[in-house]
C-alpha cells in the first residue's frame, strides 16, 4: 500500500516492502505484503498477537536470518535498495536500522560502555570521540542530565525506564536512518511510557520511526501512519487520524474498538 496522500504532501520514501512473504519453516507468517513507509515519520504497526507486525517489523533489518528455517520472498527496498539482495553488507544494514526491543536489555557494563559499545564495533577508538558520541546520544534519548554523573555505574543499576532510555542511546549512537521499536513501552511504568512517548516525539525529527504497539491509545498518540495487520496479511494503511476516526475496513474498526483481539 502506497503512503496516503503522499502525491498531496511530498513525502520522501524510505522503506518499500513489495509483496513480501515470510516463512518460518513451512508456517506462512507474511502474506504478500506491499507497504511503502515515509520518511521522518512515525508509523504504527497494530494487530492481535501472532498477526506479524514483529515478523515484518524485522524483516526490515534482517534480525528474522539469525533463526534457523525461515525464508524470505518479496523485496523490501530501503532508500531505493534491496536489502535482501546477495550482496547486502548485513551488518552495514543494521547500523542504518537500528532497534529496541520490548524488553531492556541493557550490557552488564557500565553506562558509558554500553552507549560506545556499537561506535566501538565500528571502528570509533578515539576516547574523546567516543565520549562525544555517548553525551550526544544520551541527550538524545533524554537521559544526560539523569545520568550525566555516573557514566561509569553499571547499567543494571537504573530503573526499568532509565534502562529502556539507555537502550534507545546505545540505538541513536551507531546514528541510523530508521529506528525499530517493538512495544518499547509495554513493560514500563505509566510515567516511563509518557517518557519514551515524548521522546519519540522529539525524535521523529531526524528518524523514520516503525513502532510494534497494543496499546491502541499510544498508537493514536505517537504515530504519523497506522498499518494494521491480521493473521499475516495487512488489512488497512492509512494517516492514524483516518484509521483511528473512520477506517476503510470494518475488521480495522472492529479491531480498534475493541470487538477482538
Amino acid at each position: 500500500m502506497v503512503i496516503p496522500n503522499s502525491a498531496d504532501n511530498g513525502f520522501q520514501l524510505k522503506v518499500c516492502a513489495t509483496d513480501l512473504d515470510f516463512y518460518y519453516g513451512s508456517v506462512q507468517a507474511l502474506h504478500g505484503i506491499s507497504l511503502d513507509i515515509p520518511a521522518k515519520q512515525v508509523t504504527a504497526l497494530i494487530g492481535p498477537s501472532g498477526c506479524g507486525k514483529s515478523t515484518f517489523l524485522r524483516t526490515l533489518n534482517r534480525m528474522n536470518d539469525i533463526i534457523d528455517g525461515t525464508r524470505v520472498e518479496g523485496t523490501v527496498l530501503i532508500d531505493g535498495e534491496n536489502i535482501y539482495a546477495p550482496e547486502t553488507d548485513v551488518v552495514a544494514l543494521r547500523r542504518r536500522v537500528g532497534m529496541v526491543f520490548q524488553k531492556s536489555n541493557p550490557f552488564p557494563k557500565s553506562l558509558f560502555d554500553n552507549v560506545a559499545y556499537g561506535p566501538r564495533i565500528f571502528g570509533i577508538k578515539d576516547r574523546a570521540r567516543l565520549s562525544e558520541i555517548v553525551e550526544r546520544s544520551l541527550i538524545r534519548a533524554g537521559l544526560w542530565e539523569e545520568v550525566k554523573d555516573r557514566l561509569r555505574q553499571s547499567a543494571l543499576d537504573l530503573s526499568g525506564g532509565q534502562q529502556q532510555r539507555l537502550c534507545i542511546a546505545r540505538a541513536l549512537a551507531i546514528d541510523p536512518d530508521i529506528l525499530l521499536m517493538d512495544e518499547p513501552a509495554s513493560a514500563l511504568d505509566p510515567l516511563s511510557t509518557t517518557r519514551i512517548e515524548d521522546l519519540i516525539g522529539e525524535l521523529r525529527r531526524n528518524y523514520t520511526i516503525i513502532i510494534v504497539t497494543h496499546n491502541m491509545q499510544q498508537a493514536a498518540r505517537v504515530s504519523d501512519f497506522t498499518a494494521f495487520f491480521y493473521e499475516g496479511h495487512l488489512i488497512e494503511y492509512d494517516r492514524t487520524v483516518k484509521m483511528f476516526t473512520k477506517p476503510a475496513q470494518k475488521k480495522t474498526e472492529d479491531y480498534i474498538t475493541g470487538r477482538f483481539g
